[in-house]
């Protein structure tokens, strides 16, 4: 998938989001593939083994979060996840 297709199919998400209320951050989902750095790879397959509650899905979806909250997203199905993920609800 090319990224003007995965920037068509997010502006249709949030189409779709806007014509209905809010949406719950983890009832809707989309199929994400992306190349990451060995390291991170490494690191992320570390932490799940170390902590049982956590999944790929659960720990990709937490660093998307942290990062649009950090970087001024007002979504509030993001500042949700966010501030469950901090205080591990």
């Amino acid at each position: 998938m090319e990224f003007n297709q995965i920037e068509t199919r997010i502006d249709e998400i949030t189409s779709e989001e806007d014509k209905c209320c809010e949406t719950d951050f983890d009832l809707m989902s989309i199929s994400l593939e992306a190349e990451v750095p060995e390291a991170l790879y490494v690191g992320m397959k570390d932490f799940i083994r170390g902590n049982k509650n956590w999944d790929q899905s659960k720990l990709i979806s937490s660093a998307i979060a942290n990062f649009l909250f950090q970087n001024g997203s007002d979504n509030r199905a993001v500042t949700e996840k966010y501030l469950n993920d901090i205080f591990n609800l």
